[in-house]
């Protein structure tokens, strides 16, 4: 079995240009040295005994891509994910975009739906779910269709209930979803307004014109090149006066928008100037 870290840099670039050019998913702007992690962890999880082996099962065997996507995109996530920030969102933002006719927000890099479904039960609870479309994408089509069942585990419901508590939640959390032995399935009116779709941040243009944009936890993974294209496609998708909302340890300082965005108090949540 191929031990970690045993791919060499050039090996991870053949790699990497050639899932580009046979498959058109584009990761060689990301981290290399996130990227090597995983790419070994496949290695080691799947029991291929040689890089070479796995570049020929990858190139070969078109129905293993998604696994190899799944593998190599980060897709850890939970619902109501750093409480502080659903509470700015709830108390700080959400009174402002319910100054809005219609409310569009982007949800960029959803992994499997949590922050979608925490997003809609938090615009349920301010009165303004009927009048918002929430677009959920991410570049790998695996874990939106887990996303759309809107089914998880019952064992995270603990944690989910302190964090959406903890987030200025209002209700009984156990009233969303309906527990089933071992998983818990939330209430299909949370999804009626939530749209999951693939879509390529590294490839992929703006599609619509957004009031609020979070991205959390995805641009860590790009190297700086990467998260200023970035950037300009999230500023290009929100209106004037709209927020960006980013990951704990993501800022915009020092980016191509940092003059064009105030942040509010501590949180990472920017709101874009006239």
């Amino acid at each position: 079995m191929l031990e970690p870290n045993v791919i060499k840099d050039e090996e991870l670039e053949i790699l990497l240009n050639d899932v580009f050019s046979v498959y058109g998913y584009d990761f060689t702007q990301y981290s290399k040295a996130s990227l090597k992690r995983r790419v070994n962890r496949i290695c080691v999880i799947d029991k291929f005994t040689s890089f070479a082996e796995l570049r020929y099962h990858l190139l070969h065997h078109p129905e293993y891509l998604q696994r190899f996507v799944e593998e190599i995109t980060v897709n850890v996530t939970e619902m109501f994910r750093d409480p502080g920030f659903f509470k700015a969102l709830r108390d700080k933002v959400l009174p402002q975009l319910g100054t809005y006719p219609f409310i569009r927000i982007w949800l960029a890099g959803c992994s499997t739906g949590e922050e979608a479904y925490s997003m809609a039960i938090l615009l349920r609870e301010a009165n303004l779910y009927n009048r918002s479309l929430i677009y959920a994408t991410d570049l790998n089509p695996g874990v939106l269709e887990k996303a759309a069942k809107g089914i998880f585990p019952i064992a995270q419901m603990k944690l989910y209930s302190e964090n959406y508590m903890l987030s200025g939640g209002l209700q009984d959390f156990s009233s969303y979803y309906m527990a089933n032995y071992d998983v818990a399935k939330f209430d299909t009116k949370l999804s009626e307004r939530i749209i999951f779709a693939t879509h390529n941040l590294v490839s992929d243009s703006s599609f619509n014109e957004f009031q609020l944009v979070v991205c959390r936890n995805v641009l860590i993974y790009f190297d700086k090149e990467l998260q200023n294209q970035v950037f300009t496609l999230f500023d290009e998708s929100l209106d004037s006066l709209g927020f960006l909302a980013l990951g704990a340890k993501e800022t915009i300082r020092f980016s191509n928008l940092e003059n064009r965005y105030k942040q509010l108090d501590t949180e990472k949540i920017w709101r874009k100037n006239m």
